[in-house]
């Protein structure tokens, strides 16, 4: 597996004031992603049919507007979806199970050498929080990925540890043990999680675990697995002392639930919340070091102001399909999403707080698109 120019290999297969704020400024910053889109791909007028997807449950509430906005618009399609996490889409998508796997990560190239005719198509921007459940603590907390590396691997273990504290001089935090909450499920979430942690922590967690969909979990004090995003959630609401990985598009629900999320240190050494702003200026960072076929981390690469654990969200597609009808239908289901006027438009992203491909990104996503026949 390889990941981009910075690592060697890839994946496989608050407050209620804080979430009026935070989404009032996203409606902005999209606004404006959404204006600066240059390229308006014609959609296809699909046949009839149902088209299939599976995968990601970060990208599952985004893709279920996107179904329901499609099928809107094209009554004769039906969009079917499923939160199965990035491992089973990827596979179900390889295996022809489903038209569509999604997938927080491009395909690694053990997966091209065994079906060439894969493609990885960036849909989205997305990224990750790590979020907590701290008694009296409402603060965003500051942690770096050295310190979330020693949290994970059970050597930091309590809130008040000195190595926390240090982040975080204004706030009192308490003596409770920590509890690490990861996925139990094959997880493009994992592999982000991990990818941030091995490249803060290079000669500690990259040398010793790494990253991938799936890791050998260090075993940390009290350690649970939980299965999909809204697992995830669950567990930390109902687990005091928690810290969890989750994704953005599931903010809203993570407020709701009492839980708090970080600021992270980045590869500049700076402190960033996950915003619309942070996040698009970390993705702009990549779009010109973006290749054609859209394989690319965009985890922490340096980018001041840039928050650090961000991604593209893909669409996995065999180019090779078994009908010109099937083959039709997903090229318009594709070309509706990554249009600015339609799926990419800020009244879909930002309901779950994600952000819009640049322009020459989807140009890029439509010469791949094209290729499915």
């Amino acid at each position: 597996m390889i990941r981009s120019t910075r690592l060697a290999r890839l994946f496989v297969a608050a407050t209620a004031v804080v979430a009026v704020g935070l989404a009032g400024s996203l409606v902005g910053a999209n606004a404006a992603g959404a204006a600066k889109h240059k390229a308006k791909p014609a959609v296809e007028t699909p046949s009839a049919g149902t088209v299939t997807e599976t995968g990601s449950s970060l990208l599952y509430p985004l893709f279920n507007l996107w179904a329901g906005g499609y099928s809107n618009k094209y009554t004769s399609v039906t969009v079917s979806t499923a939160s199965t996490g990035s491992g089973t889409g990827l596979a179900d998508a390889a295996n022809g199970t489903v038209d569509v796997g999604a997938s927080d990560a491009y395909l690694a190239p053990s997966s091209l050498t065994t079906t060439p005719t894969l493609l990885n198509i960036p849909l989205a921007i997305s990224a990750q929080l790590a979020a907590y459940n701290i008694p009296g603590v409402t603060a965003h907390l500051v942690l770096s990925g050295k310190v979330l590396s020693q949290i994970y691997q059970g050597k930091i273990t309590t809130w008040n540890d000195p190595a926390i504290t240090a982040l975080n001089p204004s706030v009192t935090l308490p003596n409770i043990p920590i509890v690490t909450l990861h996925r139990s499920d094959g997880s493009g979430d994992t592999f982000l999680w991990s990818s941030y942690l091995s490249d803060a922590d290079p000669n500690g967690w990259g040398k010793t675990l790494g990253f991938n969909t799936t890791i050998s979990w260090p075993n940390a004090p009290g350690a649970l697995g939980e299965n999909g995003n809204s697992g995830m959630l669950a567990g930390c609401k109902a687990t005091v002392g928690c810290i969890a990985y989750v994704g953005i598009s599931y903010l809203t629900q993570a407020l709701q639930a009492g839980l708090g999320y970080a600021a992270l240190v980045n590869g500049k050494g700076q402190t960033v919340l996950p915003t619309p702003t942070t996040i698009a200026v970390e993705a702009a960072g990549f779009t010109k070091k973006t290749p054609a076929n859209g394989a690319i981390s965009m985890i922490d690469g340096k980018v001041k102001g840039g928050y650090p654990i961000v991604n593209y969200e893909y669409a996995i597609v065999n180019s090779n399909q078994s009908s010109s009808s099937t083959a039709k239908d997903i090229r318009s289901l594709l070309e509706w999403i990554v249009n600015a006027k339609d799926g990419n438009a800020s009244s879909y992203l930002t309901q779950v707080n994600f952000q819009p491909l640049p322009a020459s990104i989807v140009a890029a996503s439509l010469k791949q698109i094209k290729t499915i026949q």
